[in-house]
C-alpha cells in the first residue's frame, strides 16, 4: 500500500494550512490553504495555481479548473461531478477515497500521482501525460485514455472496465495487479503494457480476436 496521509495534520505543510473560505476565483494563485467541506458549483477557477495545498471532503460540481495547476497537493473524501480539468497540471499528488465523474480531463499532465481507493466513472483523459501515476484498489469505469501516454503506470488491484486505449502510448504500463482488465476498442491497443501470465491465459482469446486468429477445436 502507497503511503499516503490520512488527515491533513499529517501532511509535511499541515501545520501551516489556512482554512479558506469564500468561492473559487479564477487566475490566483493559492499557497497552503486548506479546502475543507468545501461545495462549490458552476464556479470558475481555470488557470490557478494551487501549491502545497488541502482539499478534504470538497463537493465541486460544474466547477471549471481548465489550466490549472496543482502542485503538493491532496484530497480526501472529495466528490467531483461534471467538472473541467481540461489541461490541467498535477505534480506530486495524493489523492485518497475521491470520486470523478463526468470530468473532462483531455490533455492534462499528471506526474507523481497517486490515486487510492478512488472512483474514476467516465472521466475524459484523452490526450493526457501521464508520467508515474499509481491506480491503487480503485475503480475505473468508462475511462478514455485514447491518445494518452501513460507511462510507469501501475493500476494495483483497480478493476479497469470498459477502458477506452485506442492510439494510446503506453511504455511500462503495469496491469498485472490489475482485478479487472476491459479494454472496449481492442486489445491490440494495449502494446506496450505489462500484464501477467494468468491475465495473458485469460485474454488468449481476444488477443487471438485482436490479430485474426481463428481458433478451432476440430
Amino acid at each position: 500500500m502507497t503511503k499516503i496521509a490520512r488527515d491533513a495534520d499529517a501532511l509535511p505543510f499541515g501545520h501551516a494550512l489556512d482554512l479558506h473560505q469564500g468561492p473559487l476565483l479564477r487566475d490566483r494563485d493559492y499557497d497552503l490553504c486548506h479546502f475543507d467541506a468545501l461545495v462549490q458549483t458552476d464556479a470558475d477557477a481555470g488557470s490557478s495555481r494551487f501549491t502545497e495545498c488541502a482539499f478534504e471532503n470538497v463537493v465541486f460540481e460544474g466547477v471549471r479548473l481548465r489550466r490549472a495547476k496543482f502542485t503538493d497537493v491532496w484530497w480526501r473524501g472529495g466528490r467531483v461531478l461534471s467538472g473541467d480539468l481540461a489541461e490541467s497540471e498535477w505534480l506530486d499528488a495524493g489523492v485518497l477515497s475521491c470520486a470523478f465523474a463526468g470530468v473532462e480531463a483531455f490533455g492534462a499532465q499528471l506526474r507523481r500521482v497517486v490515486f487510492q481507493r478512488c472512483k474514476l466513472d467516465a472521466v475524459n483523459l484523452r490526450g493526457a501525460e501521464l508520467h508515474e501515476v499509481v491506480f491503487e484498489d480503485c475503480i475505473l469505469r468508462d475511462v478514455d485514455f485514447s491518445g494518452a501516454s501513460l507511462r510507469d503506470v501501475s493500476f494495483r488491484g483497480s478493476a479497469v472496465r470498459d477502458g477506452k486505449f485506442a492510439k494510446s502510448k503506453l511504455t511500462r504500463a503495469d496491469f498485472r495487479d490489475a482485478t479487472v482488465l476491459e479494454c472496449v476498442d481492442g486489445f491490440e491497443n494495449l502494446k506496450g503494457a505489462i500484464i501477467d501470465s494468468s491475465q495473458a491465459i485469460e485474454l488468449a482469446m481476444e488477443f487471438a480476436q485482436a490479430l485474426r486468429i481463428t481458433v478451432k477445436d476440430d
